[in-house]
């Protein structure tokens, strides 16, 4: 009799044993483990310009392509040897030159521009949706039906469930 009741002691099921051990998340850990998600992916490839530090000088040649997007005459034009006169932004500066009173009210009416298009974007409000919301697949993107018990993501799929559980499941969580 002592055999059988340490036989019994030691079976188990491995699949209830499973369910037992896994680790389910409150509310408040799944929105912590959201937010770091986010906070590592604004980081992720996260750099500085290269070319912040360097020095242009006035020597280095711009390389612009002048055919390109140009019409066909003007292509013709260019390539028999006409050439077209090029006018200095200097030039337009004192040809088109504008009184201070012209200046003030250009200035003043960019500002009112400003001003009201910026109040008008943010007053701008949808009204909230009485549909709910779409529940999309976190592995594929499809719609999902199926929600993982230890962290809340949705899943649509075994196959997605299993590539869920091997490679992201509670990788977030401290």
């Amino acid at each position: 009799m002592s055999i059988s009741r340490t036989t019994q002691a030691q079976r188990h099921s491995v699949r209830l044993h499973a369910v037992e051990s896994t680790r389910v998340l409150d509310e408040i850990t799944r929105k912590r483990r959201l937010r770091k998600q986010l906070e590592a992916l604004e980081q992720d490839n996260f750099h500085e310009d290269p070319h912040a530090q360097l020095q242009w000088h006035k020597n280095i040649p711009k390389f612009e392509d002048d055919q390109l997007g140009q019409s066909p005459a003007r292509k013709a034009d260019s390539e028999s040897g006409k050439k077209r006169k090029k006018f200095k932004v200097e030039y337009f500066k004192q040809r088109f030159r504008k009184n201070f009173s012209a200046l003030v009210e250009e200035e003043t009416l960019s500002k009112s521009m400003e001003i009201s298009g910026f109040d008008a974007y943010n007053a701008a409000r949808a009204p909230p949706s009485c549909i709910p919301p779409r529940q999309f697949c976190a592995a594929c993107g499809f719609f999902s039906k199926y929600t993982c018990l230890r962290c809340g993501v949705r899943y649509c799929s075994i196959s997605c469930r299993d590539l869920h559980n091997d490679t992201r499941c509670l990788k977030w969580t401290v």
